[in-house]
Protein backbone atom coordinates (compact mmCIF):
# COMPACT_ATOMS: atom_id res chain seq x y z
CA UNK A 1 0.00 0.00 0.00
CA UNK A 2 1.42 3.69 -0.65
CA UNK A 3 2.05 5.07 2.35
CA UNK A 4 1.41 8.69 2.51
CA UNK A 5 5.14 9.68 2.27
CA UNK A 6 4.64 8.16 -0.42
CA UNK A 7 2.20 9.86 -1.83
CA UNK A 8 3.17 13.21 -0.94
CA UNK A 9 6.30 12.83 -2.91
CA UNK A 10 4.52 11.65 -5.65
CA UNK A 11 1.87 15.05 -5.21
CA UNK A 12 4.63 17.51 -5.21
CA UNK A 13 6.10 15.59 -8.57
CA UNK A 14 3.23 15.99 -10.40
CA UNK A 15 2.54 20.17 -9.28
CA UNK A 16 5.84 20.39 -10.13
CA UNK A 17 5.10 19.06 -13.51
CA UNK A 18 1.74 20.46 -13.92
CA UNK A 19 2.76 24.18 -13.25
CA UNK A 20 5.86 23.44 -15.03
CA UNK A 21 4.03 22.40 -18.34
CA UNK A 22 1.95 25.71 -17.77
CA UNK A 23 4.47 28.30 -17.64
CA UNK A 24 6.65 26.67 -20.40
CA UNK A 25 3.46 27.07 -22.68
CA UNK A 26 3.35 30.30 -21.33
CA UNK A 27 6.60 31.97 -21.27
CA UNK A 28 10.35 31.10 -22.80
CA UNK A 29 12.01 29.00 -21.16
CA UNK A 30 15.14 31.49 -21.47
CA UNK A 31 12.68 33.94 -19.41
CA UNK A 32 11.26 31.98 -17.16
CA UNK A 33 13.54 31.41 -13.74
CA UNK A 34 13.57 28.11 -10.93
CA UNK A 35 11.78 31.05 -8.18
CA UNK A 36 8.75 31.79 -10.50
CA UNK A 37 8.14 27.97 -11.13
CA UNK A 38 8.47 27.36 -7.71
CA UNK A 39 6.20 30.38 -6.35
CA UNK A 40 3.51 29.23 -8.34
CA UNK A 41 4.07 25.98 -7.42
CA UNK A 42 3.12 27.22 -4.11
CA UNK A 43 6.27 24.86 -3.33
CA UNK A 44 9.77 25.34 -1.87
CA UNK A 45 13.79 25.01 -4.68
CA UNK A 46 14.80 22.44 -2.50
CA UNK A 47 11.31 20.29 -3.99
CA UNK A 48 12.60 21.49 -7.28
CA UNK A 49 16.06 20.77 -7.23
CA UNK A 50 15.18 17.28 -5.03
CA UNK A 51 12.79 16.04 -7.56
CA UNK A 52 14.29 17.30 -10.88
CA UNK A 53 17.40 18.82 -10.38
CA UNK A 54 16.47 22.05 -11.51
CA UNK A 55 14.88 24.24 -14.23
CA UNK A 56 16.48 22.37 -17.06
CA UNK A 57 15.41 18.42 -15.15
CA UNK A 58 11.98 20.05 -15.11
CA UNK A 59 11.70 20.62 -18.78
CA UNK A 60 13.20 17.61 -19.56
CA UNK A 61 10.65 15.81 -17.54
CA UNK A 62 8.05 17.77 -19.46
CA UNK A 63 9.00 17.46 -22.69
CA UNK A 64 9.24 13.35 -21.59
CA UNK A 65 5.76 13.66 -20.24
CA UNK A 66 4.03 15.43 -23.47
CA UNK A 67 5.82 13.10 -26.04
CA UNK A 68 4.44 9.97 -23.51
CA UNK A 69 1.15 11.43 -24.18
CA UNK A 70 1.18 12.06 -28.09
CA UNK A 71 2.18 8.57 -28.02
CA UNK A 72 -0.82 7.16 -26.27
CA UNK A 73 -2.78 9.50 -28.40
CA UNK A 74 -1.70 7.95 -31.42
CA UNK A 75 -2.21 4.58 -30.39
CA UNK A 76 -5.67 5.15 -29.26
CA UNK A 77 -6.19 6.85 -32.69
CA UNK A 78 -4.85 3.81 -34.31
CA UNK A 79 -6.81 0.90 -31.67
CA UNK A 80 -9.26 -0.42 -34.00
CA UNK A 81 -7.14 -0.48 -37.31
CA UNK A 82 -6.43 -3.53 -38.87
CA UNK A 83 -5.09 -2.36 -42.12
CA UNK A 84 -1.71 -1.51 -41.84
CA UNK A 85 -2.47 1.35 -44.43
CA UNK A 86 -5.06 2.61 -42.85
CA UNK A 87 -2.65 2.60 -39.08
CA UNK A 88 0.03 4.44 -40.73
CA UNK A 89 -2.36 7.01 -41.99
CA UNK A 90 -4.18 7.40 -38.82
CA UNK A 91 -1.03 7.64 -36.57
CA UNK A 92 0.23 10.53 -38.57
CA UNK A 93 -3.01 12.19 -38.68
CA UNK A 94 -3.11 12.04 -34.86
CA UNK A 95 0.58 12.84 -34.67
CA UNK A 96 -0.52 16.10 -36.93
CA UNK A 97 -3.10 17.04 -34.95
CA UNK A 98 -1.01 16.92 -32.04
CA UNK A 99 2.02 19.51 -33.37
CA UNK A 100 -1.07 21.92 -33.55
CA UNK A 101 -1.76 22.21 -29.70
CA UNK A 102 -0.83 25.10 -27.82
CA UNK A 103 1.33 23.39 -25.02
CA UNK A 104 3.56 20.84 -26.89
CA UNK A 105 3.60 22.98 -29.89
CA UNK A 106 5.33 26.39 -27.87
CA UNK A 107 6.71 23.60 -25.32
CA UNK A 108 8.06 20.34 -27.21
CA UNK A 109 8.31 22.12 -30.75
CA UNK A 110 9.38 25.55 -30.69
CA UNK A 111 12.03 25.38 -27.50
CA UNK A 112 12.54 21.55 -26.83
CA UNK A 113 15.66 21.89 -29.04
CA UNK A 114 16.43 24.89 -28.14
CA UNK A 115 16.42 24.44 -24.52
CA UNK A 116 17.37 20.71 -24.49
CA UNK A 117 19.79 20.54 -27.53
CA UNK A 118 18.85 18.43 -30.48
CA UNK A 119 20.81 15.54 -29.44
CA UNK A 120 18.59 15.39 -26.16
CA UNK A 121 15.19 16.33 -27.39
CA UNK A 122 15.36 13.82 -30.76
CA UNK A 123 16.29 10.84 -27.88
CA UNK A 124 13.46 12.07 -25.72
CA UNK A 125 11.11 11.76 -29.49
CA UNK A 126 12.66 8.92 -30.61
CA UNK A 127 11.94 6.43 -27.20
CA UNK A 128 8.28 7.97 -27.33
CA UNK A 129 7.55 8.04 -30.94
CA UNK A 130 10.18 6.18 -32.91
CA UNK A 131 8.90 2.75 -32.19
CA UNK A 132 5.50 3.74 -33.36
CA UNK A 133 7.20 4.33 -36.80
CA UNK A 134 8.89 1.88 -36.99
CA UNK A 135 6.34 -0.81 -36.20
CA UNK A 136 4.04 0.75 -38.82
CA UNK A 137 6.94 0.15 -41.40
CA UNK A 138 7.32 -3.08 -40.70
CA UNK A 139 3.69 -4.04 -40.63
CA UNK A 140 4.30 -2.07 -44.30
CA UNK A 141 6.43 -4.05 -45.49
CA UNK A 142 5.60 -7.64 -44.27
CA UNK A 143 1.90 -7.07 -45.62
CA UNK A 144 3.80 -6.35 -48.92
CA UNK A 145 1.59 -3.11 -49.14
CA UNK A 146 4.90 -0.95 -49.65
CA UNK A 147 7.87 -1.56 -51.71
CA UNK A 148 10.58 -3.29 -50.07
CA UNK A 149 13.19 -0.86 -49.10
CA UNK A 150 15.43 -2.20 -45.71
CA UNK A 151 13.00 -1.29 -43.18
CA UNK A 152 15.71 0.76 -40.93
CA UNK A 153 15.64 3.22 -44.13
CA UNK A 154 11.98 3.41 -44.46
CA UNK A 155 11.51 4.31 -40.79
CA UNK A 156 14.22 6.83 -40.88
CA UNK A 157 12.60 8.24 -43.89
CA UNK A 158 8.61 8.43 -42.66
CA UNK A 159 10.18 9.46 -38.78
CA UNK A 160 12.66 12.14 -40.58
CA UNK A 161 9.74 13.70 -42.94
CA UNK A 162 7.37 13.72 -40.03
CA UNK A 163 10.36 15.66 -37.72
CA UNK A 164 10.69 17.90 -39.73
CA UNK A 165 7.19 18.62 -40.74
CA UNK A 166 6.38 19.02 -37.48
CA UNK A 167 9.18 21.33 -37.21
CA UNK A 168 7.69 24.05 -39.96
CA UNK A 169 4.32 23.91 -38.37
CA UNK A 170 5.14 25.02 -35.31
CA UNK A 171 6.70 28.01 -36.86
CA UNK A 172 3.82 28.84 -38.98
CA UNK A 173 1.55 31.64 -38.79
CA UNK A 174 -1.16 29.53 -39.88
CA UNK A 175 -1.73 26.22 -38.24
CA UNK A 176 -4.33 24.85 -39.84
CA UNK A 177 -3.41 25.75 -43.44
CA UNK A 178 0.01 24.06 -42.56
CA UNK A 179 -1.14 21.28 -41.17
CA UNK A 180 -3.50 20.58 -44.06
CA UNK A 181 -1.03 21.09 -46.42
CA UNK A 182 1.83 18.75 -44.09
CA UNK A 183 -1.64 15.80 -44.42
CA UNK A 184 -1.32 16.35 -48.46
CA UNK A 185 2.24 15.53 -47.96
CA UNK A 186 2.07 12.60 -46.32
CA UNK A 187 -0.44 11.04 -47.89
CA UNK A 188 1.52 11.75 -51.17
CA UNK A 189 5.17 9.93 -49.31
CA UNK A 190 3.02 7.26 -48.78
CA UNK A 191 1.56 6.98 -52.35
CA UNK A 192 4.92 6.73 -53.66
CA UNK A 193 6.09 3.99 -51.57
CA UNK A 194 2.94 1.65 -52.40
CA UNK A 195 4.23 -1.59 -53.90
CA UNK A 196 2.89 -1.61 -57.59
CA UNK A 197 0.31 -4.05 -58.26
CA UNK A 198 1.87 -7.06 -60.24
CA UNK A 199 0.33 -9.98 -62.44
CA UNK A 200 0.11 -13.33 -61.05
Amino acid sequence: MESLRDKHVENTRQTLLETGARLFAELDYAGLSAEELVRAAGLTRGALYHHFDGKKGLFDAVVDDLQQRAAQRIRAAIDSSTDPMELLERAMEAFLDVCTEPVYRHVVLLQGPIALGWQRWREIDQRHLGGLVVSGAQALLEAGRIQPYPPELLASAIYGALTEMSLTIAESDDLARSRAQAAGLTRALLDGLIAPVTDN
